[in-house]
């Protein structure tokens, strides 16, 4: 796992604590994480780097061996992101997916064309050599497809290793390089035996032994803050999430009370979340925990706002000034951590500094330094959020913190759609509390990767008692995912979708109708805005 701890306009680069590891070149795919995530699973260090990384970086950083991306362009398309052909010559075992193979058997004399028969979703490859990268594959197997260029000649340089019915060329090896090409992805889940391929590659062509492990990162990490710090202070900015409660455990082990949190009450919290988070943080951690109630200039900034992305702005701006003022009191302060992941991270386009589409802003990425003066610390940049779990509870912290559902940065704000008033967001805050509070009860919660209840602008025709009413729509969003970068919907009991519909309207004023949002991401993403 890359150990990244941004430091302003500086980098701590720890990689050297291991000998073993493999690279991502990221070619601008949404699933280039999810591949990294995939070879830490095998145990094995793996970092993201720039698609263009100079031959000369990657000698100096010998990886075991090279991954090559998918992603959005044409390899044969003036401009496409292209790699050094030299790392193939290397002596290092090369595996290109979809974009990246056709990327290496370009270079390496094969053709690239748009394919007759497009491929998208499920497909049946047929197995043509079980050696090497498809031993203990079955002969035909199920793997996921999204292509509309595929290798279409491949010359006296590559043998096939499986075919498709529409693509010949499914699964290519170079016949004296370490050089191999799948034009499936075999990091996705709906690719069957992808882990197997994805191990065969690791294990077996690039001979990693797969010693890594989680605690790794925790030690190097400490190790990395407590020398940086030094005798300064670190100031996080708490949000009664997951991922800021590890940043602060981590920071709480490295250099004590050195550490000051600051949580900025913004009035877009859940219900009882403010004082959750100060029973909490005074409690377990006995930190110096500060608190600003800053609902009145959050609610007053965003009086008319609609459009999603200038509600982001707007609370970015807004807890940039609380957090500075409340920040400038705390004396001998010189770095602010936050909790940044990396699916915030690749959302907003800056995966790796690589060429992938910006989704929606986050606050907490990037622009608080500058603005607020300190150096930034991230230590959790580059992990996903099943990994921070697992980190939180290796630093102690309880089950109760470590298993809370996430929660956005711009809080209830993006829940909330349409105009953002105080009425608007307490009926949230309720109908919230009653979907969380009724899977807890049905024993689900853990089982659950997210859910929570959206306000939306839609107002409709209902009848109470012999009574006409005009009023709210509050849809509920359950979600199933390993990582936070693709999600399934929750295929709740009926009985259990009842119930939180019957006590929404009938214990909240103002609301009429209650509807179950059933699209996965993609092509929907979680959160609603």
């Amino acid at each position: 796992m890359p150990t990244t701890i941004i430091l302003a306009a500086s980098e701590i680069e720890l990689s050297a604590l291991t000998t073993e590891r493999v690279l991502v070149m990221d070619f601008g795919s949404q699933y280039a994480q999810l591949i990294a995530r995939r070879v830490r699973e095998a145990q094995v260090y793996c970092e993201i780097v720039r698609h263009d990384l100079s031959v000369e970086r990657i000698k100096q950083l010998s990886p075991k061996g090279i991954i090559l991306s998918g992603g959005p362009n044409s390899v044969y398309e003036a401009g496409a992101p292209q790699c050094d052909p030299a790392i193939f010559t290397l002596g290092i075992p090369v595996l290109g997916i979809c974009y990246g193979m056709q990327l290496a058997c370009k270079a390496l004399g094969g053709q690239v064309a748009s394919a007759p028969a497009r491929e998208y979703g499920r497909a049946y490859v047929e197995v043509q050599d079980n050696s090497d990268l498809f031993a203990g594959v079955h002969p035909r197997t199920e793997v996921w497809m999204s292509h509309g260029d595929q290798v279409t000649g491949i010359g006296e340089a590559f043998t096939p290793l499986a075919a498709t019915e529409t693509c010949p060329y499914a699964a290519v090896r170079h016949k004296q390089l370490p050089v191999y090409g799948l034009q499936f992805h075999p990091e996705v889940s709906h690719t069957v035996e992808g882990k197997q391929l994805l191990s065969n590659f690791l294990a077996g062509v690039c001979g990693a032994s797969g010693s890594w492990r989680l605690e790794d990162f925790a030690e190097s990490t400490i190790a990395a803050v407590r020398e940086r710090v030094g005798a300064d202070r670190v100031i996080c900015g708490l949000s009664g999430g997951v991922d800021s409660a590890v940043v602060a455990a981590l920071l709480s082990r490295a250099i004590g009370d050195q550490l000051s949190c600051i949580l900025v009450d913004n009035g877009l919290l859940r219900k009882d979340e403010a004082s959750a988070v100060i029973r909490e943080f005074t409690g377990h951690f006995r930190s110096d925990l500060h608190v600003v109630a800053g609902e009145a200039r959050f609610l007053g900034a965003l009086s008319g706002v609609t459009e999603p992305q200038q509600k982001r702005k707007i609370i970015g701006g807004k807890f940039i000034d609380c957090f500075k003022q409340e920040a400038e009191a705390i004396q001998g302060a010189k770095y602010l951590a936050q909790g940044t992941l990396y699916p915030d991270v690749i959302e907003s386009g800056a995966a790796a500094d690589g060429p992938a589409a910006t989704i929606k802003l986050h606050h907490n990425v990037g622009g608080l330094p500058e603005q607020l003066g300190f150096e930034l610390i991230e230590p959790l940049r580059d992990l996903f959020k099943d990994e921070v779990r697992q980190l939180g509870l290796q630093l102690g912290l309880p089950e109760e913190i470590v298993w809370r559902h996430p929660f956005p940065g711009p809080g209830l704000a993006v829940r909330c759609l349409g105009e953002i008033t105080k009425p608007k967001l307490e009926i949230l805050r309720e109908a919230d509390s009653i979907v969380v509070g009724e899977i807890k009860a049905a024993g689900l919660y853990r089982s659950t990767s997210q859910a929570f209840a959206v306000l939306l602008p839609v107002q409709s025709v209902g009848v109470m008692g012999d009574s006409r009413t005009y009023e709210s729509t509050v849809a509920v969003r359950c979600v199933n995912t390993d990582d936070f970068m693709t999600a399934d919907w929750s295929h709740l009991p009926y009985d259990l979708l009842a119930r939180i519909s019957t006590r929404i309207i009938n214990e909240i004023k103002g609301v009429n109708r209650v509807v179950y949002d059933i699209s996965s991401k993609p092509p929907a993403t979680i959160e609603w805005e």
